[in-house]
């Protein structure tokens, strides 16, 4: 690309950023909760084959173009990661490769959740995902199906936090906690 071209502005990139995150991170959870009759993590791997995998790898690509180092780190990092998911799902791993698939999955989210800002929007959506993939890492180990569940629900509140917070950016809806200013947080 020409540098007199923009490649979008990062607002736009980070709010479609997690936006696509928290969709994929809702389907996926929502998946392994069992909780809608029917539907499976299985249902979720075209969606983060290409919404969670693609998308987010090239949206992260965008953001690094932008000057946004954390979230281009954060968006690529976690469009492989989907996209490997996807790739690997419905049994063509073993379980102990997939485990450990899931804890180096965790330490990238471990590292956004460090480095990250905004406090419950920023933090807190990263802080959630790590905590999903150990919970699914240790219930594959362990092949527990309650650990799985209770990483779902974990995974599906992520998602629901990202999905929140990209809408509220996108509608200019209020995104402070408490009274005052004290409390506010960010999408980004």
């Amino acid at each position: 690309m020409d540098n007199g071209v923009s490649a979008g502005s990062t607002a736009s990139t980070s709010t479609l950023g997690h936006m696509a995150l928290g969709l994929t991170l809702l389907a996926f959870g929502i998946g392994h909760t069992g909780i809608i009759d029917g539907v499976t993590v299985a249902d979720s791997v075209s969606l983060a084959t290409f919404l969670g995998g693609l998308a987010l790898f090239v949206l992260g690509v965008l953001e690094f173009r932008g000057g946004d180092g954390f979230n281009g780190t954060a968006f690529a990092g976690l469009g492989a990661f989907w996209f490997t998911w996807a790739n690997g799902a419905d049994g063509k791993v073993s379980p102990h490769a997939a485990g450990l698939f899931l804890v180096l999955f965790a330490l990238l989210a471990l590292s956004l959740t460090a480095a990250g800002s905004g406090g419950l929007f920023g933090q807190g959506v990263y802080g959630l995902l790590t905590l999903s993939l150990l919970l699914l890492a240790i219930g594959t180990f362990a092949e527990s199906g309650g650990l799985t569940k209770a990483a779902g629900w974990v995974a599906a509140l992520s998602g629901l936090l990202a999905w929140y917070g990209a809408t509220a950016a996108l509608a200019s809806w209020p995104m402070a906690l408490g009274r005052g200013s004290r409390g506010a947080v960010t999408a980004s």
